[in-house]
Order: structure tokens, then C-alpha cells, then sequence
């Protein structure tokens, strides 16, 4: 039977479980001397929404060229849907919205996402691409007199269009304001609503932590953590518990209960614990402690820890650091 624009094939109850809709598996790439992805291993479903986070040079850009079929692993394989990245890309069933490119001069973005559409095969119809991205309005509009947001937002009705099961997003909200931001993940989460998978990378953790199901954190070419932003907050180290030291001795702060660093910045203390609530008992004991403050570890706080080139580990665990010398007025102690 005849597909109609947009439309999915039906499944049954008793269907084989869903093909992975990513799929690593030791992939490595190199370009002379420099292992840009070193022994990559994940495996993402259907439905899901994924971020991928990791410092610049960290292998995120070389990662998403394996994923669209871009380059090739030198080992390994990745594979979408069950098939080579290159098959499911020509078969429709993928979507990206790449940070480069330019829009075609003279051509509305209504004759662009048009043109685009007709290249899949089962594409969703004009107008709903249009109204997902939020620039109906903008349709009969030249894309090339457009505002910076806005040709971001034409770019994703772009990977919208073809109705794509995968849809790969390159720091989709650069050059985005406030709102538009918000509006373009409100559209996003609508895709993934439908079943879709989304795979994005960010240097917006907050977009990150408030929009992705999980998060994949990638440094020097390999996978370090792999889990949902609480998860990974956990394993930053639990809470913070900070207080002004008003020339109090710093010595003993690391023997307080719960305590796994500390940290010193100028007249104030920063302590990472894993029981705060013993460790403001304990300081409850100490006279006149000043501006305590108790905070729950941060996905950037997560970030940090798990990319600092200090650290020790690399089995997707969190490292031990040492005193830093980045900041004459910090002192860093790990217990």
C-alpha cells in the first residue's frame, strides 16, 4: 500500500523489538597524529533525545560526520537504523541541521524548504515544517534578508522537512535570543513527541539539562559519562555547601563529615559534599559562620569535573584533581 506524505509504517503489538536508531561500536577516527574518536561505544533508541557535550577539539564534530555518513571510521563501525549511515540518509530516514551554510540568494523560505522536500521521499507537508519551526510567517520572505535566528530557524524546518526519524542538531540555538531559543526546543520536543530521535550538541548546558533525556559527555575523542543530567550531577559530588570564613583557618574543613574537596576562593569556602546535612551540623559547631549557603551540584559543576585534563580517570567515572594553578586566589583540595 501507498505511503501518503508523512506517514509512518504501523507496527504490531507483536512486532520484533525496535532497531537501534544509532549505533557506535568501537569507532575511531584519526587525522594524522590526533585520535579524534577513540573507541566510541553508545547505542541510541527510537523516541529519545540525546545531548552531546564536550570541550572544543573534545571529538563532538567528528562524531556527528561519522553519524551523517560524512567520513568513515578508520575501525569500528556506526550504524543507523541497521543500515550504513549513507543508506539511511538516502532512504530519508535522517535530518540535520548543520552549523554551516549559507541561504540560496533571491529564493523565499517557503521555495527553499519546498525544494528540500522534494528530494525525500516521504516528506511532511510545507506548511507543518514551517509552523514546527516557528516561521510560517516568514515564508514568503527571502531567506537571504533574514536576521541570523531566523535563518537558524529555517535551517531546522530544513532538517525538519523530510520527515525524518533521526534528526541530528549541530548547536541549534546559536545566534538565538531568549525567546526563540525556547520556542525552537518547545518544537523540538514536539518532534521527539512523535517518536522521532533527536541527537543535539550544545555549549549550553542549561539547554542540556533542561531538554535532553540523556547526555553523552565526550573528551579527547571518547565517551567519559553517559547518563541523565541528574545522574551525572550525582557523580559530580552531591550538594556544595559554601560560607564566608571571615579570616577563619581553613585547616581541619577537610576532616568535616560528608566532605570530598574543598575549595578556597578568596575569604570564602567551597565544600563538596556527600552528606550536607552532617556537614552543616558540624559546622553548626564552629562560632559564627557567616552567608552558608547549601546548593545541589550542577550539570556544569558535572562538566568540569568529568573534562578536566587533570583527571586521573578514564572508564567513564570521575576523576580526583589536585591543587590548580589557574587562579592565584584558589586553592583546591581533594580528600
Amino acid at each position: 500500500m501507498r505511503k501518503t506524505p508523512g506517514e509512518r509504517p504501523t507496527t504490531t503489538a507483536a512486532a520484533a523489538p525496535a532497531t537501534p536508531a544509532v549505533r557506535f561500536a568501537a569507532a575511531t577516527k584519526s587525522y594524522g597524529p590526533v585520535r579524534a574518536v577513540d573507541g566510541v561505544d553508545f547505542t541510541l533508541g527510537p523516541g529519545t533525545t540525546t545531548a552531546l557535550l564536550g570541550r572544543n577539539g573534545a571529538g563532538k564534530s567528528t562524531t556527528i560526520g561519522l553519524l551523517l555518513g560524512l567520513d568513515d571510521p578508520d575501525s569500528g563501525s556506526v550504524r543507523l537504523f541497521g543500515t550504513t549511515p549513507a543508506e539511511a540518509v538516502r532512504a530519508g530516514r535522517v535530518g540535520a541541521m548543520l552549523q554551516d551554510g549559507r541561504p540560496i540568494p533571491r529564493v523565499t523560505v517557503r521555495e527553499m524548504v519546498t525544494f528540500v522536500s522534494r528530494t525525500y521521499p516521504s516528506p511532511m507537508p510545507v506548511d507543518e515544517a514551517l509552523d514546527l519551526a516557528g516561521i510560517k510567517e516568514f515564508g514568503n520572505r527571502r531567506a537571504d534578508r533574514l536576521s541570523g535566528g531566523q535563518i537558524q530557524r529555517v535551517r531546522f524546518a530544513v532538517a525538519l522537512v523530510g520527515n525524518p526519524e533521526l534528526i541530528v542538531l549541530d548547536e541549534p540555538t546559536a545566534a538565538l535570543d531568549v525567546e526563540a531559543r525556547r520556542a525552537l526546543w518547545d518544537s523540538m520536543r514536539r518532534y521527539a513527541a512523535r517518536g522521532n530521535t533527536v541527537l543535539f550538541s550544545t555549549h549550553y548546558l542549561a539547554e542540556a539539562d533542561e531538554n535532553a533525556d540523556r547526555i553523552l559527555v565526550v573528551d579527547r575523542g571518547r565517551i567519559v559519562a553517559d547518563g541523565s543530567s541528574e545522574a551525572l550531577k550525582r557523580r559530580a559530588g552531591g550538594n556544595l555547601v559554601s560560607f564566608d570564613l571571615a579570616g577563619r583557618p581553613t585547616e581541619g574543613l577537610s576532616r568535616l563529615p560528608g566532605v570530598t574537596e574543598v575549595e578556597i576562593r578568596g575569604d570564602r569556602a567551597r565544600l563538596r559534599t556527600d552528606d550536607s546535612d552532617a556537614t552543616v551540623v558540624a559546622l553548626a559547631g564552629l562560632d559564627a559562620v557567616r552567608g552558608l549557603e547549601v546548593t545541589q551540584a550542577t550539570l556544569e559543576d558535572a562538566f568540569l569535573r568529568l573534562t578536566d585534563p587533570a583527571a586521573t580517570s578514564t572508564d567513564n567515572t570521575i576523576g580526583t584533581t589536585g591543587t590548580t594553578g589557574t587562579d592565584a586566589a584558589l586553592v583546591k583540595e581533594t580528600v
